[in-house]
């Protein structure tokens, strides 16, 4: 059977998000941030109705904060614009500008694909396996993700301020969504 491959990204109606909670004393202050990251590619190729691979790459620099919830003001133009500062320096984007998975092993699951591969954050790279859900509506997939990753299990460490009496947790939420129109092969779910 010839190989089959997509490409997709942001474009093509996909989000990548981020959400972020805070924890001290003055956790009251801070906002519950979401982020979106506006720049990603996503690959995946298939061998007759089977996925043989998975890569996936976030450019850092494409994070945007689109919300913040809580916090004594509300999140507006200059407070977005500190928290995506700040955001990137906890990254270190400059140095380690793109988040990368890799999948090494895929099996079909019900209702989607588990993907055990490897994760690159921050230029630590650790193994991971990421739970995709696929939903088949008879012209298009919308396939979902979401789990959390301890930012210092990449040797990032959580922003915080007031000598930490506000810092954000060190656990984040990753969701993923994304729509492709069916190719001519059906994945096997479950």
């Amino acid at each position: 059977m010839t190989p089959v491959s997509w490409t997709f990204d942001a474009s093509d109606g996909g989000q990548l998000t981020i959400k972020t909670d805070v924890t001290g004393k003055a956790s009251k202050l801070g906002h519950r941030l979401t982020i979106a990251m506006k720049s990603w590619t996503a690959a995946v190729d298939w061998s007759g109705d089977t996925p043989t691979s998975v890569t996936f790459t976030a450019e850092v620099d494409s994070l945007d904060v689109v919300g913040g919830e809580g916090g004594v003001t509300p999140l507006i133009g200059p407070e977005k614009i500190l928290a995506r500062s700040n955001a990137l320096k906890t990254f270190d984007a400059k140095r380690y500008p793109q988040i990368r998975f890799r999948s090494d092993d895929i099996a079909a699951i019900e209702n989607g694909f588990s993907l055990r591969g490897t994760m690159e954050i921050h230029g630590v790279t650790r193994e991971m396996t990421v739970i995709v859900t696929v939903a088949d509506d008879g012209t298009k997939w919308h396939c979902a993700s979401e789990g959390t990753v301890r930012q210092s299990d990449y040797g990032i460490k959580p922003y915080s301020q007031m000598l930490g009496a506000m810092k954000v947790v060190d656990e984040v939420t990753v969701s993923f969504e994304a729509e492709r129109t069916k190719p001519n092969v059906t994945p096997p779910i479950g």
